[in-house]
């Protein structure tokens, strides 16, 4: 099957060059972003280029400063743990090997939330995530290096798979995590600043791009950017995903007694961008072929053979990342989400923003330049 990408796909910068940029600039080598005494990366999670122009409105900020050449290629899959992890080491996915928001650990044979699950699956941040972080990088070159977040990041397996290398400083609301990112760029010379703000991702999730709530952390993110940033400070304003609305009228449900677990040892992923494990003696072309014409027409469904062949992880995949990668990819279109009906927890179900697919909604992402960085 050939797979159709989403047209500017390949064009289009990636998140996954931010990393190298940003280093460039503190180092003053002249790229796509020029030299500046400091740089910060702010990473509004969630929020897609299109649905921040949809709201324009809202961003008076924001929106002004993004044209229609402001914009980046998200990774794939368009999932939190892979393309947070592209844009803090600057490597794609079949590299770093964060592939999924859930997927296999062939040593335990079991499956693990990348997000969330690092200590009791008993999985090592280090060794399972070993290409090299920005902050390590910008040490190396004899610059500071920190990241600003939740307290309650600070420690987690993600964040030590990601953030190795920066020192964490935490702050609570939106804009006391600017003023701190914004004050670190200042102080320390040649400093590389990482500043997260989940708040539009966690909005989406719960109610919807097109909800008021959604729009209040909007404007609230657009708000804290808008204090003036301190001279010499370039400021890059990015995501790591954009998010589509699944009505629950949308939601497909793969059940047991309708055969769809027939010969699936696994199915990890998440509902826009499943990653589906075959049972050993199973053989999967059988099975994609099932699948392919069942949902026909909700989702594209591939294998692993033509996802790496296509370059959806990336041009280079290694022996580890190929090994996490389902057997079958199901990748949703529209606004379709394919739910694992026998999973444990079904939780998910009730999410309405989503992504993890390759819609437009969701790769294309901002890249907007502010201070020094401003063209």
């Amino acid at each position: 099957m050939s797979l159709m990408l989403p047209s500017g796909l390949e064009s289009t910068r990636s998140i996954a060059g931010v990393a190298p940029q940003l280093l460039a600039a503190i180092d003053g080598a002249r790229a796509d972003l020029p030299a500046v005494r400091s740089a910060v990366l702010v990473v509004v999670d969630g929020l897609g280029a299109i649905p921040l122009r949809a709201h324009a409105g809202h961003a008076r900020t924001l929106a002004p400063r993004m044209s229609k050449k402001d914009i980046a290629a998200a990774v794939f899959p368009t999932t939190t743990a892979a393309a947070l992890t592209s844009l803090l080491t600057g490597v794609a996915p079949g590299v770093h090997g964060m592939v999924g928001y859930r997927v296999l650990d062939p040593a335990q044979d079991r499956l693990v939330n990348q997000l969330s699950e690092w200590e009791s699956a008993g999985v090592d941040p280090l060794t399972w995530q070993g290409a090299p972080t920005v902050f390590e990088q910008a040490c190396a070159g004899g610059h500071p290096a920190f990241a600003v977040g939740l307290k309650e990041y600070a420690d987690s397996g993600f964040s030590r798979a990601t953030l190795r290398g920066a020192e964490f400083r935490s702050a609570r609301s939106v804009g006391e995590r600017v003023e701190l990112a914004w004050e670190l760029a200042a102080a320390h010379e040649g400093a590389l600043v990482y500043c997260y703000l989940p708040e539009v991702d966690k909005a989406g999730h719960k109610h919807g791009v097109a909800s008021g709530s959604w729009v209040a952390a909007l404007e609230d993110i657009d708000a804290a950017l808008a204090r003036r940033v301190p001279d010499g400070v370039g400021v890059l304003v990015t995501a790591d995903h954009g998010m589509v609305d699944v009505p629950s009228h949308r939601q497909l449900l793969l059940e047991a007694k309708d055969g769809w677990h027939d010969g699936i040892r696994h199915i990890g992923g998440e509902p826009r961008m499943l990653h589906v494990y075959t049972e050993p003696d199973t053989e999967p072309a059988g099975i994609l072929a099932r699948w392919r014409r069942d949902l026909q027409g909700f989702a594209d469904v591939i294998s692993r053979v033509e996802a790496i062949d296509a370059g959806l992880f990336g041009p280079l995949v290694t022996d580890a990342a190929r090994a996490r990668i389902g057997d079958i990819l199901v990748i949703a279109r529209s606004n379709v989400a394919v739910y694992d009906g026998e999973a444990d927890d079904q939780r998910g179900r009730g999410m309405v923003g989503q992504h993890g697919g390759l819609t437009p909604e969701e790769w294309r992402v901002p890249f907007i330049r502010m201070g020094a960085f401003a063209r």
